[in-house]
């Protein structure tokens, strides 16, 4: 008599659970995946036009005395851009206040327009989890369900603005989960980053499309050769993170923050006119596909780096994660003169080491190599991604992540050997 009853109440719970979180899924895979597609269409718009005019690149020290500016006066609560995300998810202080995507897509396109060699990633990941977190005050939800919004947010935004639903998904967990999973999230944070791929989709975004021709067999020479491609991409990883913060310290010692990116505007636009580097501002997507057909220098990658790390530590509005790919495919493309494997599967394979090794987030990666590329390079582009993840350092692009996870337990036990503990 009693067994419906307690069927009931078993069932109650998941179907509220569902109910909550599918719709809240659905709202905010469309309202990020629109947000994203506008923006790719606004950035397409701008990069065409300093590629039309690129006397442009001159006004690039104005552009960042606009975005400092804007920051100083109207965006201080959330200047931090994907760090504050994190700080939130970890020690929620406030609801991420909905100015946030206005304010970094604002930012973003002004950096690509002037000439900063920044990416898209941050601002598609800071406008998913501003929309998403605004359901939290609407509904008022507890702290656990806010954690869950964020994620989804952040799922959404990665997610529609590269093409990758699932790794988008997995993404947003494991950069803000490094100890555990949250396992109630993941049915949300998969449906709203398939939901938001769906819907920028719709609005007729492409997006780019990579190409691995030709996947040799698996073999013990081969798996070796794949193990030493990926150490060199955590130690290339270690080397954009550490330098991304060292120009990020010291431009803080300038006391007045909208002059900083003033200043990195005047170096930036004083290389390029005097190099003619125009080819590692922007995304750089055409030197990515590149990569996969033809040799590059074997310089590209370090002076994207350069350009990348100074233009983040200098202030300007953007993301890390597409020029992590310009930086591992062009080391890639350069590796193939001392690791013979095809040039297309290295590229492949530094464009997702790269990112894992910057991000610590080697399983993410892994899969978006494999949305990328297909299943036939899965296991080089695992094998690479987890050696870089392991050789990339202590450190990432994330400053608020918290310690955790089998490389910091790696770094804690050597650290204490080196103590005599």
């Amino acid at each position: 008599m009693n067994q419906p009853n307690i069927r009931n109440k078993v069932q109650s719970p998941l179907l509220v659970y569902i109910l909550k979180w599918v719709s809240l899924s659905i709202i905010v895979g469309i309202l990020a995946g629109t947000a994203s597609a506008f923006f790719l269409v606004s950035l397409d718009w701008v990069t065409k036009l300093r590629e039309s005019n690129l006397w442009i690149i001159a006004f690039l020290p104005l552009g960042g005395l606009i975005i400092g500016l804007a920051y100083h006066y109207w965006g201080t609560d959330v200047v931090k851009g994907n760090n504050q995300l994190l700080e939130e998810f970890h020690s929620p202080k406030q609801v991420i206040p909905l100015k946030m995507a206005p304010m970094v897509l604002f930012g973003t396109l002004i950096t690509h327009l002037f000439g900063g060699s920044a990416g898209r990633e941050g601002t598609a990941v800071q406008m998913g989890a501003a929309i998403s977190d605004q359901f939290s005050r609407i509904f008022k939800l507890e702290q656990k369900d806010r954690q869950i919004l964020i994620i989804i947010g952040i799922s959404a935004g990665f997610a529609s603005v590269f093409g990758t639903p699932i790794a988008g998904a997995i993404f947003a967990l494991e950069v803000l989960i490094l100890k555990k999973y949250r396992y109630d999230a993941i049915l949300p944070s998969l449906l709203a980053a398939l939901i938001a791929d769906y819907t920028c989709t719709a609005w007729n975004v492409s997006h780019t499309q990579y190409s691995i021709t030709f996947v040799p067999e698996m073999s013990t020479e081969n798996i070796l050769w794949a193990a030493l491609a990926g150490m060199i991409f955590g130690l290339a990883a270690m080397l954009f993170s550490k330098t991304t913060h060292f120009c990020t310290d010291i431009f803080k010692k300038i006391n007045y923050a909208p002059v900083r990116p003033f200043i990195g505007g005047i170096f930036i636009a004083t290389i390029i006119w005097i190099t003619g580097g125009y080819k590692y501002i922007g995304l750089g997507i055409p030197i990515i596909e590149s990569a996969f057909k033809t040799d590059l220098n074997s310089y590209d990658f370090l002076l994207k780096l350069l350009f990348t790390s100074f233009t983040i530590g200098a202030g300007f509005k953007g993301g890390e994660v597409t020029p992590l790919f310009f930086i591992g495919a062009a080391l890639g493309n350069a590796l193939v003169w001392f690791i013979p494997l095809p040039l297309a599967l290295l590229a492949g394979m530094g464009l997702a080491a790269i990112f894992a090794g910057a991000s610590n987030t080697p399983i993410a990666s892994t899969i978006l190599g494999i949305e990328l590329f297909g299943m036939e390079s899965m296991y080089f582009i695992g094998i690479a991604c987890v050696f870089s993840y392991l050789f990339s350092g202590g450190t990432g692009i994330y400053t608020s992540q918290i310690k955790g996870g089998f490389k910091h337990l790696i770094y804690d036990w050597l650290k204490s050997k080196r103590l005599g503990d």
